[in-house]
């Protein structure tokens, strides 16, 4: 699966094109066990069993990576979450932010085939990951959805409520192990605010407030029937 990202360099960018060959999906990645708790009773409140271990790395197929700002779900209860996003192109590792977009039906049943069964969004534009690494604690993720015909927040915290990427990559690279060029993994999410539910338009944004710089990237779901 080809990506193509817009990577600035001073005043300027240039277009980075990559080729996904390995994916994951990171899960219950927060420092805060208290956080993690509240995250596990959010998923319990809809059926979701509790995780085996934390964190926990899901593989997931290359194919659901998609940049389209249309996805196609079955039913009405998908919903997403934005994520960093680090990848691996030529020995380097970028971030962007992706949207693991989950089926809450299914995941009742299996977490790692409602992952498998929706697209993961991804944003067009990536940085260095050596070039925000120094304030990686700083950065702020968000999303909105779209309610009543108008956005609102839908999640919002600095990336200092995750792991911070060596240790994540340290942790997969003992669980799967070590990642090559065209790996790619999620890195875990913030709380939903007013609880996880579904929405026809998804809205998300990756923000470095000390270079005034951000990723942002928006998408809508059409919900295609559920035929017995």
């Amino acid at each position: 699966m080809q990506l193509s990202f817009d990577v600035p360099e001073g005043n300027s960018s240039r277009t980075l094109r990559f080729e996904a060959r390995q994916l994951v999906i990171a899960g219950w990645t927060g420092r805060d066990a208290a956080a993690i708790e509240h995250h596990i009773e959010e998923l319990a409140a809809l059926g979701v069993p509790a995780p085996s271990a934390v964190p926990l790395f899901y593989r997931v197929g290359v194919n659901q990576l998609s940049q389209d700002d249309t996805v196609q779900v079955v039913g009405a209860e998908t919903s997403g979450e934005v994520e960093p996003l680090l990848f691996m192109h030529a020995g380097e590792y970028f971030v962007s932010i992706g949207s693991d977009h989950t089926d809450r039906a299914l995941e009742a049943h299996s977490v790692a085939l409602s992952k498998q069964i929706c697209v993961k969004p991804v944003a067009r534009t990536a940085w260095r990951l050596v070039d925000v690494l120094d304030r990686w604690d700083s950065l702020v993720l968000r999303s909105w959805i779209e309610e009543g015909g108008e956005w609102r927040l839908y999640q919002e915290g600095t990336l200092a409520a995750l792991r911070p990427p060596a240790d994540l990559l340290a942790r997969c690279t003992a669980a799967n192990g070590e990642p090559g060029e065209g790996f790619a993994m999620t890195c875990g999410t913030v709380g939903a605010i007013g609880g996880i539910r579904p929405a026809a338009r998804f809205r998300m944004e990756l923000v470095d407030e000390h270079s005034g710089r951000r990723i942002s990237h928006e998408y809508r779901s059409i919900v295609l029937p559920v035929v017995a």
